[in-house]
C-alpha cells in the first residue's frame, strides 16, 4: 500500500494512503536512507510503501525517491541532519525585522540550503503592523536586498490581513513548507490559510523578545483552495549540513555570478588575489551581510566553531 507521510511525531508517522485512509505507522527494523545520516530518515512529504498489520497500524517498508528536501544540521547531534520536509514545490520563510528580529545570517543559511536542494523560497516579512518608521525603512532595505539577489518577497501582517490574500494565492495547488524562527507568526498565518487548522498561538516572551515554541512536530495540512501546507516547529538555528566549502559559494546567487570572474577557478573568496567576489563586496554589488553569512558557512566545517543560535 502506498501513501504520503502527513505527520511526524518522533516515533510515529501518520500516513495518508492513496485511497484516503489515515494510518499510524512506524519504521520497520533498522530503516535507513543511503548516504544521509539523519535523525529522521522519513520526513513529512515523503511517499512511502506501508504494510498494515493486524492491529490496524502499519510498518513503513520503503520510501520513494525525493525530488527535493530541506535539511539542516541536527541541534543536538552536529554530525547528523534533520530533514524538515520533502517533495516541496516551494517554501515560505517567515521572517520579522522586529518582535523578534530574524538575523540575516539565519535567512541566508536557510536560502543557501534551499538552493542546494532545489527548493524555491518566498521570503515573507510578517508583522508589518508593528513597525515604526525606522523599522519599516529597514524592512524596505531588506526587501530590496533580497529581491535584487533574486528572491520573491512579500510584506504582510497576519493581524491586520495586509497582503495575506495575495500571499495565499501562491499556495494554490502547491506543497508549501512554512518555516522560520519561533515567534514570527507562522501559526497565526496558518490559521488564516486554513481556518479550521486551530494552530496554537503563543505570545512573545517579554524577557527576551523571542518566540515560544507552539508547534512540536511537523504536519502536512490540506488547503481549502487545493494544495498542502507543511507546518514545522519554530527553529532557532540553521546549521548547514554536508556542504563542501568549495560548493557553498554556488548557493549564494550573486556570489556565484561574480565568482565566474575570479582569477582562480577554486577561489574561496577569502584571501586570493584577483577575487571578483571580494571586489564586488568592496564595490557594494554584494551586500556585506550576505558575504559574512557565506564566511560563517565556510566555518561550519570546523565543528568547534558551530553554534546553534545562528
Amino acid at each position: 500500500m502506498h501513501g504520503i507521510v502527513i505527520k511526524n511525531t518522533g516515533s510515529w508517522y501518520t500516513v495518508k494512503t492513496d485511497d484516503g485512509q489515515v494510518i499510524e505507522s512506524k519504521i520497520k527494523g533498522n530503516f535507513r536512507l543511503k548516504g544521509i545520516r539523519s535523525t529522521n530518515p522519513v520526513a513529512v512529504g515523503d511517499g512511502v510503501d506501508i504494510v498494515v498489520n493486524a492491529e490496524g497500524t502499519a510498518f513503513i517498508t520503503a520510501i520513494d525517491d525525493r525530488k527535493n528536501y530541506i535539511i539542516r544540521k541536527s541541534q543536538n547531534l552536529s554530525k547528523q541532519s534533520h530533514i524538515l520536509a520533502a517533495n516541496l514545490d516551494q517554501a515560505f520563510l517567515i521572517v520579522t525585522v522586529a518582535h523578534p528580529e530574524t538575523s540575516t545570517t539565519f535567512i541566508d543559511r536557510f536560502l543557501a540550503s534551499a538552493e542546494a536542494y532545489s527548493v524555491p523560497v518566498v521570503l515573507v516579512f510578517n508583522k508589518t503592523d508593528l513597525l515604526d518608521a525606522d523599522a519599516r525603512h529597514y524592512q524596505e532595505m531588506m526587501v530590496n536586498l533580497y529581491e535584487t539577489v533574486g528572491y520573491e518577497c512579500r510584506q504582510v501582517s497576519a493581524v491586520t490581513g495586509e497582503g495575506v490574500d495575495d500571499l495565499s494565492k501562491l499556495l494554490h495547488d502547491k506543497v508549501t513548507l512554512l518555516s522560520g524562527n519561533s515567534g514570527v507568526g507562522k501559526s497565526t498565518l496558518l490559521n488564516l490559510f486554513i481556518p479550521n487548522a486551530d494552530a496554537r498561538v503563543a505570545a512573545i516572551s517579554d524577557a527576551h523578545d523571542t518566540g515560544m515554541h507552539t508547534t512540536t512536530f511537523s504536519e502536512m495540512m490540506e488547503l481549502p483552495q487545493g494544495g498542502y501546507v507543511i507546518d514545522t516547529p519554530g527553529i532557532k538555528g540553521f546549521g548547514t549540513f554536508d556542504m563542501e566549502p568549495e560548493e557553498i559559494g554556488s548557493y549564494f546567487k550573486e556570489i556565484f555570478r561574480f565568482s565566474k570572474d575570479c582569477r582562480f577557478n577554486n577561489c574561496t573568496h577569502t584571501h586570493e588575489p584577483g577575487c571578483a567576489v571580494r571586489k564586488a563586496v568592496e564595490d557594494h554589488y554584494i551586500a556585506e551581510s550576505r558575504y559574512q553569512s557565506y564566511l560563517s558557512m565556510l566555518h561550519d566545517k570546523d565543528e568547534s566553531k558551530y553554534r546553534e543560535a545562528f
